[in-house]
């Protein structure tokens, strides 16, 4: 299967919901790798890698449990790092 890595951007009221730890727990459940953090600007950032269809489902199942949260979730699709084994919170 081939792995695909997503680079996302959630914009809205994102921080002090319990955000990354919702996103680590639903990213724990998938086959994915990477991040999730806090950045200074208000907004989430978080790094999806793995098989195409893991990411996407947890990608989707982060913004259906965010969704009266989220404003906007800017998703790019970039290389895959090896240097990411699982799923973390970045701090």
């Amino acid at each position: 299967m081939d792995q695909i890595a997503k680079h996302i951007i959630f914009t809205g009221r994102v921080q002090g919901v319990g955000f990354r730890y919702t996103t680590y727990r639903i990213a724990r459940g998938y086959d994915v790798a990477g991040f999730v953090r806090n950045l200074s600007d208000g907004t989430v950032e978080m790094l999806a890698q793995g098989p195409a269809d893991e990411v996407d489902c947890c990608i989707q199942e982060v913004q259906d449990s965010f969704a009266g949260y989220i404003q906007d979730a800017r998703i790019e699709q970039i290389p895959c790092n090896p240097r990411y084994s699982d799923f973390g919170i970045v701090h």
